[in-house]
């Protein structure tokens, strides 16, 4: 082992994430004094199978603190880590399982634990003199992904009339990264005018992740309509396409077994005829979450019906067991991505490598409680996810989009996934 590899210290801190709520921020120092840092993002809407997120449940902060997951880093983790190789990720995240000892890290806590395992690898690609991205995909990462850029918000998301969370769209027309987030972001601007217009000054509030907020749109065919004619009103028609994120289990009542969408009471069959509409009148190419998270038998005969990308966020949540379980059944043909719903970089990156080698897609996601730390830029490129969904506006979203901006500048050998998202490679 290479003495200048091993680790000295762990310190975990609390600090504050992008809705002014504490989280976990980790440093891994090595004998030679590299030190890697990570800010670990929390979610808002979540899935009931997500790793265990630690709060204190006190009165600080109203409960939401973290000082009990930065002692489990300082005083448990950390001198169990201490003198083992950087470079050695696998065996230090599963060192930390074992720690950990229960199923879903209720012990240490899944910010605790992920907060040391991005953290060491941040610390061993410096150590090793590489970008994060070539630390996590080797020469293999050679793929930039298109952003799914969220413009109305609704669901948990936003103080908006719209139960579904996320409307996007994908510039999936573009050539470059770089030209992808200029069409969108003019997009943007262009349907920030068209919804002032039509829904009032108001509307232009945003949600978690700097979409627009109308509080009087209800229907998610009125959001589609008006994000097309922002794109229509610059000439970009051929270069866009839209996407969906349902969020449906917030939608859901188990007790009725109905859904709950602009106000009326729906069944399982409905609510997919629905998504069949839609598909059938707008250029939507992906759905994430269309039905509730226990629904795999309703997803499969979604994913059947429709020739598009159907996402599992909730229904997996990066869970090599539960994605395994989806594949058996046919249910969905894509997941979602979000390190801190398993807990490990190791774990997560595991799960993308069966979804790829199965035939799924993977999008890699952001959470609504994001930091202005940039490795989830990296870890797109690291697997060559294709696609990455971080929000459209605010510092903690762009921060992942200037990240992949400047990747792009130094490394020309990446290419933009463009068309090909769901299968880059």
């Amino acid at each position: 082992m290479n003495s200048g590899t091993k680790i000295r210290q762990i310190k975990g801190r609390e600090i504050l994430d992008c809705r002014g709520e504490p989280t976990v921020e980790v440093d891994v120092i090595t004998e030679e004094g590299i030190l890697g840092r990570a800010k670990i993002p929390a979610g808002r809407s979540k899935g009931k199978h997500e790793a265990f997120e630690l709060r204190d449940k006190n009165a600080r902060y109203g409960g939401r603190g973290v000082l009990k997951a930065v002692r489990n880093i300082n005083e448990k983790i950390g001198p169990k880590l201490e003198g083992m190789d950087v470079t050695k990720q696998r065996e230090i995240d599963e060192t930390m399982i074992e720690l950990d000892g229960t199923e879903n890290k209720n012990n240490l806590g899944a910010n605790a634990i992920l907060g040391v395992s991005i953290a060491n690898a941040k610390t061993a690609c410096k150590s090793l003199k590489v970008p994060l991205y070539r630390y996590i995909g080797g020469t293999n990462a050679r793929i930039l992904p298109v952003p799914v850029l969220d413009l109305i918000e609704g669901g948990l998301l936003a103080n908006s009339g719209l139960d579904f969370q996320e409307h996007q769209v994908m510039p999936i027309g573009a050539g470059t990264f770089s030209e992808a987030i200029r069409m969108g972001m003019e997009v943007y601007k262009e349907l920030g005018k068209i919804i002032e217009e039509n829904w009032g000054k108001h509307s232009l509030n945003v949600g978690v992740e700097g979409g627009y907020t109308p509080r009087k749109m209800q229907d998610p065919r009125e959001a589609l309509e008006a994000e097309l004619e922002a794109i229509e009103e610059l000439g970009y028609g051929e270069k866009f396409v839209l996407s969906l994120d349902c969020a449906a289990s917030h939608l859901y009542d188990d007790r009725e077994e109905k859904y709950t969408l602009m106000g009326e009471k729906i069944t399982r069959e409905e609510i997919i005829d629905f998504y069949k509409d839609l598909v059938s009148a707008y250029p939507i190419v992906s759905i994430e979450d269309p039905l509730e998270e226990e629904d795999f038998k309703g997803h499969a005969e979604l994913t059947k019906a429709l020739n598009i990308q159907i996402i599992g966020d909730d229904l997996f949540v990066t869970n090599k067991k539960r994605l395994k379980k989806g594949i058996e059944q046919g249910a969905a043909n894509a997941m979602l991505f979000k390190v801190n719903q398993i807990g490990t970089l190791t774990e997560a990156l595991d799960s993308a490598q069966t979804a790829f080698r199965n035939g799924y897609g993977v999008q890699v996601s952001e959470r609504s409680g994001q930091t202005e730390d940039t490795w989830l830029a990296d870890l797109s490129i690291g697997i060559n996810s294709g696609q990455i969904k971080t929000g459209v506006t605010r510092s903690e979203r762009t921060s992942k989009y200037n990240q992949l901006l400047r990747i792009e500048e130094f490394d020309k050998t990446l290419k933009y996934a463009g068309e090909n998202f769901r299968r880059p490679f």
